[in-house]
């Protein structure tokens, strides 16, 4: 029994010093990693299949929205017009992917060198089938991938205002505009190289302001770019019939199904982790992974806040809470982090993301006293929240002023609202944007596309 007792107590030490040392390996281990890194790092060729991965994961996130945007609009427009929305998603997101090879990516990054826009011609890579490596860093194909898919966002946030009274070919030809010239230019501006980017000759900006725009992912070269786009076709193309009563009064158009916007809106929320994650432009480092991680955890709590913020807001105002509410606090959180996701601390990009749900809760019913119809609420969540997130930069940023993010904020509102106005009327006095009083009565998957999403509850359904 006493050998037994000893050579138990002997296997026990022996596992107990083998565990003890397992585990001082395993917490020893991040810090040799970090030290090994540092010592050496990767090599060019590495860093450029990090960074070409980055985009391409970043891009199919992003492409992944056009869902989101499709299943969002879907659930918030009438049952007679889901058809017509899903066909506008999907031509809209092919159109943008063909104007920006053709014209939009050029525009946008050939040429521009401080000025306002680059070169009208297609754009072809250079490293087409020969393996060649754009600046040393990413494959150029991956980077017009990612920028592609950015643009085709900008036009999906103008779709959802605009529904259930703009007929399908005119809302085409305005995309083919905005994707193929309006953002294209808007983005040369920053992120071409242009007069607000870094680098640019823009002594004269930086002598008033003090810093150059900053404008990390795009809360206004992309939301509010496609935010004013939007504003401009609500106002000249006018609410839908019966939105607005000649007394006053406001007659609410509930949404066809709640399920789906919820849907569309958890898609959206995980798309933004390639549109903001990937925008760091770079993972071949530790410290670009480390950013990327950041960006990820910052973007995920403004979200929650602009939802709590918004579902709180709503009970205390009217009393109960609005799932549309919630899900568009959502999406204004996600907007307004956008501008900046990578220096807020924690705490502050909750307080960001919480005053972009703050602002969809006051600013839905001021579109209405106005008498502004946005379907799906982009306005409120793209414009105004894309507005306060790029105002908002200076809190965290040390690199910006308030004054150079309102210069960016103000070139672009009166770029976009000119342009889209002068697109929108032309459209308007030529071949006409709206359908008839008649048609949109019946509803546009039957007038436009011929084809009802819900035909069981049409009313020319058979019954068996």
């Amino acid at each position: 029994m006493r050998i037994n007792s000893w050579t138990q107590k002997l296997g026990k030490t022996i596992v107990g010093a083998a565990v003890m040392s397992a585990v001082s390996l395993m917490a020893m281990e991040p810090a040799l990693a970090q030290d090994a890194a540092k010592a050496a790092p990767v090599s060019p060729e590495v860093a450029n299949i990090f960074n070409t991965l980055l985009f391409l994961i970043g891009g199919f996130l992003v492409m992944w929205m056009a869902a989101g945007f499709a299943m969002l609009e879907a659930g918030l427009v009438r049952t007679k017009n889901v058809a017509m929305q899903c066909t506008k998603n999907i031509a809209l997101y092919s159109i943008a992917g063909l104007m920006y090879w053709v014209v939009g990516y050029s525009l946008m990054y050939t040429g521009v060198d401080g000025g306002f826009l680059g070169s009208f011609t297609p754009y072809s890579w250079p490293d087409a089938g020969k393996g060649v490596i754009a600046d040393g860093s990413y494959s150029v194909a991956s980077d017009w991938f990612f920028q592609m898919v950015f643009c085709a966002t900008t036009a999906s946030i103008v779709s959802g205002t605009v529904a259930e009274r703009v007929k399908l070919w005119p809302f085409l030809l305005f995309v083919v505009v905005l994707t193929g010239f309006i953002y294209p230019i808007i983005g040369a501006w920053k992120w071409g190289a242009g007069w607000l980017a870094s680098g640019a000759d823009t002594s004269w900006i930086k002598s008033i302001a003090g810093a150059e725009f900053q404008d990390f992912a795009g809360s206004t070269l992309v939301h509010s770019t496609g935010g004013w786009a939007a504003l401009t076709g609500a106002i000249i193309i006018g609410a839908r019939t019966g939105k607005f009563q000649s007394n006053g009064m406001i007659h609410p158009i509930p949404g066809s199904n709640m399920a789906l916007a919820t849907l569309g809106t958890f898609i959206l929320w995980l798309g933004w982790f390639g549109f903001n994650g990937a925008s760091q432009l770079a993972m071949g480092t530790v410290s670009d992974a480390a950013d990327v991680s950041r960006i990820f955890v910052n973007t995920n709590l403004a979200a929650c806040g602009g939802v709590v913020a918004a579902i709180i807001l709503n009970q205390l105002i009217y009393g109960k809470v609005d799932l549309t509410f919630a899900l568009n606090g959502a999406l204004a959180g996600l907007v307004a982090i956008t501008a900046e996701p990578l220096t807020p601390s924690p705490l502050w990009s909750i307080i960001i993301g919480s005053i972009g749900g703050i602002i969809v809760v006051f600013a839905v019913p001021l579109l209405d006293r106005m008498k502004i119809d946005d379907v799906v609420g982009a306005i409120p969540v793209h414009l105004m929240a894309g507005i306060w997130g790029t105002m908002a930069v200076p809190l965290t940023n040390t690199g910006a002023t308030f004054l150079a993010q309102a210069i960016g904020v103000g070139a672009v509102a009166g770029f976009v609202i000119v342009v889209s106005s002068v697109v929108w009327l032309f459209l308007k006095y030529t071949i006409g944007v709206r359908p008839s009083l008649e048609d949109e009565a019946m509803g546009l998957d039957k007038a436009e596309v011929g084809l009802e999403a819900y035909p069981e509850f049409g009313s020319g359904s058979q019954k068996f």
